[in-house]
């Protein structure tokens, strides 16, 4: 999906929020969070997210008349909701379809198939969001099937990789600093030391075989992506 996605996280387990956040943050999107349905409220006031991530169980009250306010709100009804749930009672499921979920995870879940489900349900109620297959030489990488060919021909590729060639490619013919690129390809929480920046550009080159000179060293500063 395109890196400008906002998702909304309403849960008040911060466990969940971390490792949701985590997640969703590899795809380049921008993660907020809220622990109460009246927090939640507010921040969607302030800025409509792309998509909502609603813990069933709240503090303050239930993710399912939260859900209902949003469904009646004309301005916030067609945000695309996934229920969060610890209830996996079909009866359950089916009532939070019936007030206006679009999807639902049951936990503990998979923080990839959380990520597959949201790209689904994008795709689905908000087209525009759908993320083209970004290009540079002969150098072709598809986010929605998250695979990069080389001349027509598949590689292969190690995630971080794939992240720091994924964010060249969509910042191309701009410097980046190893802080920088440590920053925004593996988010705050990420323990790597600077240096390691280097040892994932070396196996970048090294899987992009004949385009390997795509992927520049500007010394002292860092790195880039340019055709030129």
């Amino acid at each position: 999906m395109a890196d400008n996605i906002t998702v909304l996280v309403v849960e008040d387990e911060p466990a969940i929020v971390e490792l949701v956040t985590y997640s969703l943050r590899e795809a380049g999107w921008e993660i907020r969070s809220a622990e109460t349905a009246g927090a939640a409220w507010d921040s969607i006031s302030r800025g409509k997210p792309d998509l909502v991530l609603l813990d069933w169980m709240l503090p303050d009250q239930s993710g399912l008349r939260l859900l209902s306010r949003l469904r009646a709100d004309r301005d916030f009804q067609d945000i695309p909701v996934i229920m969060l749930t610890a209830k996996s009672m079909e009866e359950d499921k089916i009532a939070g379809l019936n007030n206006g979920a679009d999807d639902y995870v049951t936990k503990p879940f998979s923080p990839r198939e959380l990520l597959a489900r949201s790209r689904a349900l994008l795709r689905r109620k908000s087209p525009h969001l759908a993320e083209a297959p970004l290009r540079a030489g002969t150098v072709t990488l598809d986010p929605n099937s998250c695979t990069v060919a080389v001349e027509g021909q598949q590689i292969e590729i190690g995630n971080a990789e794939y992240k720091l060639l994924k964010y060249l490619m969509a910042h191309r013919e701009r410097v980046f600093s190893r802080a920088q690129l440590l920053d925004k390809v593996w988010g705050d929480h990420a323990v790597i030391e600077e240096r390691t920046v280097d040892v994932h550009v070396l196996r970048l080159r090294k899987a992009l075989k004949s385009a390997d000179g795509l992927i520049r060293t500007v010394r002292s500063v860092g790195y880039m992506l340019s055709e030129k």
